[in-house]
């Protein structure tokens, strides 16, 4: 089967590593997918570094340009699907009349509507399927104008990692100075208010009067970040806070942490927690959207009223104080997404979906 995949995001984010998963998870079952992807992204090198064949656009001109790739594209060879992996995408596979063509195929990655512009409502329609990250997210779907009837959902996925060595998390821990006995806790997103890592700032006060050693670690960057700077030096934990900004190899931070956070109140699922979940951490999340689909609570992790510093806190103190109830939940974490989140059973799936497509 031959697969055009689209997405024109610059930044590296979840999407972006589920969409090099399916690309190379394409290629080891003898599939021939190839990339439209803007020149120099993360994603476009990325994929280019695998040996797939990527077209790169030009940034600035990405959606037009993008169009008239398609377009020649579909036209020079044939495809059996196009993939459009995020809204840019989709605007550009529209305009392209890649649906006229064979089966579109869109993926929904986030939990709130995209629009109702003309635009929004006349591109999902087009689609064969569009193939939702999260129940949650499927829920969304209708509100942007996507039929019920071509629903789909395939929760996304991460590969299982090796677990990391002691020598690996001393590395990873001298990386940011944390010494050896101090629990770390962690995060991995964008410096966002709807990623909601003012609650862990302010739950660390408090887990300070019982581990005064504890410290937190934001890993990503972002508009938020100067007002969060701030809130750590008003509760006087300023020095226990520790503004990574972007790492690029992120499984050092998975290799560094003790327990994983997520503060997140629009999340439609996650691979920063299921990444987490992967390297066996125990993970704490909001009880909100897709993150509740992933952990089961209270087994392969813990979910905690929104915007509560005291519970949030509170949550923390008794992982921290109880090592068997961590390694437990820890253990547990990783099988759950063995079992039901890793990038096997995607890519499986996301075959399965065009596979139905082809046959109607």
């Amino acid at each position: 089967m031959r697969q055009l995949l689209v997405d024109l995001e610059i930044e590296w984010r979840g999407g972006q590593n589920q969409a090099l998963l399916l690309l190379k998870g394409l290629r080891a079952r003898g599939h021939q997918p190839e990339l439209v992807a803007v020149a120099g992204s993360a994603l476009e090198e990325r994929a280019a570094a695998t040996g797939a064949t990527v077209h790169p656009v030009d940034r600035f001109l990405k959606r037009a340009q993008a169009a008239l790739e398609i377009r020649l594209l579909l036209r020079s060879r044939r495809f059996d699907v196009v993939h459009a992996n995020e809204p840019h995408a989709l605007t550009s596979a529209w305009l392209a009349r890649a649906h006229r063509r064979g089966p579109l195929i869109i993926s929904r990655r986030v939990g709130y509507p995209i629009g109702k512009s003309w635009l929004a409502r006349r591109r999902a329609p087009a689609a064969a399927k569009s193939v939702a990250m999260s129940q949650w997210s499927a829920k969304q779907a209708p509100d942007s104008g996507a039929p019920v009837a071509k629903l789909a959902v395939v929760h996304e996925g991460v590969e299982l990692p090796p677990l990391p060595i002691a020598e690996k998390r001393h590395a990873a821990r001298l990386q940011w100075a944390i010494p050896e006995n101090a629990p770390l806790l962690g995060c991995v997103g964008v410096l966002s208010s709807d990623k909601g890592q003012e609650w862990l700032i302010r739950a660390l006060a408090q887990v300070h009067r019982q581990f005064p050693a504890c410290r937190l670690l934001l890993a990503g960057d972002g508009p938020c970040r100067v007002s969060l700077e701030s809130l750590a030096r008003e509760l006087r934990i300023a020095e226990y806070v520790i503004f990574a900004g972007f790492v690029k190899d992120v499984e050092t931070v998975y290799s560094a942490l003790d327990v994983f956070l997520l503060p997140s109140f629009f999340e439609a699922l996650s691979n920063a927690l299921m990444s987490a979940m992967s390297y066996a951490l125990p993970s704490i999340a909001f009880n909100l959207g897709g993150p509740a689909e992933i952990i089961e609570d209270g087994k392969s992790g813990l979910l905690v009223e929104p915007a509560n510093e005291n519970v949030l806190s509170g949550v923390i103190v008794k992982v921290l104080s109880d090592a068997g109830f961590a390694q437990k939940l820890g253990q547990q974490a990783r099988s759950r997404i063995s079992q039901d989140f890793s990038a096997e059973k995607m890519v499986e799936e996301t075959l399965n979906i065009y596979a139905q497509v082809l046959r109607t």
